[in-house]
């Protein structure tokens, strides 16, 4: 059975929610957490923005969810494209991509390498410096030489927007028909690539510069906005309600050992370390032994899955709205990590 959420759990979350709000961590924010058997807590606090007045989050609210776009995206549709037998995670990637003359040195880098961040690819990602070049993105990408050998961990965002690339290519339909025809078919019908019109249901994210227009329904992150808003490291616009049917429907999957939840599967055997205590698997971040994974978005968004226990936790802020102030998310969202990763043990043996 499920592990449920205690009353104390719950409470808990609330109070240091309300407690990092009011600290300036974002205007406001909403926690979805529950089991696959149906139990599901909604927790709120704050506003959407100062822009809206009084209007407070709801799970309804459409956020940013900036490197959530790993998980939500790129991460399921390179899994069916693996189970498809369109995609092999050991073959280079520019395999997966149209034919090039040349070398290509992080072309060479695989598929595997690049879902666990461990290709050694440059880390800095400026697409602005390719403004004006003659040849595609995914050349100039691939020709890109190594920073690192192969094999070390370093967050690299590069990886995944060769990967967006590459299931347009295969394909042969754009990353986000893929995307959006992927969340249909879970029942996500709030998710979508920007840009998003702006209205009281979208949160907005930051002011880049005193006295202009504040982004709002537009990628927050540079390297997805030069590419349209749709890229495989960053772009998707979400809800809390959303992301917790995704939850639901991926850890389902895994109880039964198909689909999706085959794939989540393989993606939590560990891959490479981070630090003590946490891994990294194909996309997510491995922790508690390996029974949790989870992935965050630097808007301010997180979500936690514990497959074994059949619980989730989702976290959704508008954080980048006052800029640093993201950082001052870290106590709620260790407490989710904390919250999820423990359970009563006799909950996994009935």
């Amino acid at each position: 059975m499920p592990a449920p959420f205690t009353a104390d759990d719950t409470a808990r979350l609330q109070e240091t929610l309300t407690e990092v709000i009011a600290d300036g961590a974002a205007p406001g924010g909403v926690i979805v957490c529950g089991t696959t058997d149906g139990q599901q807590h909604i927790l709120t606090a704050g506003v959407i923005a100062a822009e809206l007045g009084e209007e407070a989050p709801t799970p309804a609210t459409v956020y940013d969810v900036a490197s959530l776009t790993k998980v939500a995206a790129t991460w399921p549709l390179a899994g069916r494209a693996v189970q498809a037998g369109l995609l092999d995670v050991d073959a280079p990637v520019r395999d997966a991509l149209p034919a090039m003359s040349g070398e290509a040195p992080s072309g060479e880098a695989t598929v595997r390498q690049l879902l666990t961040h461990t290709a050694g690819l440059r880390a800095a990602t400026r697409l602005d410096h390719y403004r004006g070049a003659d040849a595609p993105l995914h050349e100039l990408l691939c020709r890109e030489p190594l920073e690192d050998a192969p094999g070390q961990h370093r967050y690299i965002n590069r990886g995944y927007i060769l990967l967006g690339l590459a299931l347009a290519h295969i394909h042969g339909r754009p990353l986000d028909v893929l995307a959006d025809a992927l969340w249909q078919g879970l029942g996500m019908q709030s998710t979508m690539y920007g840009p998003v019109g702006r209205g009281p249901q979208v949160a907005p994210t930051e002011q880049r510069i005193p006295g202009a227009p504040r982004i709002w329904g537009a990628a927050h992150d540079d390297n997805a906005a030069l590419m349209g808003g749709v890229a495989g490291h960053a772009g998707a616009f979400s809800t809390p309600a959303d992301l917790a049917v995704y939850a639901r429907e991926l850890l389902t999957a895994y109880a039964r050992g198909d689909g999706l939840g085959d794939w989540l599967r393989t993606s939590l055997v560990p891959q490479a370390a981070i630090e003590p205590g946490l891994g990294r698997g194909l996309s997510w971040i491995l922790a508690a032994g390996g029974h949790v994974a989870y992935h965050h978005g630097f808007t301010g968004t997180s979500l936690y899955l514990a497959p074994d226990a059949g619980r989730y936790l989702v976290i959704c802020t508008n954080a980048v709205y006052h800029g640093a102030a993201r950082t001052r998310l870290a106590p709620l969202r260790a407490l989710a990590l904390k919250t999820i990763s423990a359970w009563p043990s006799e909950a996994l043996d009935e």
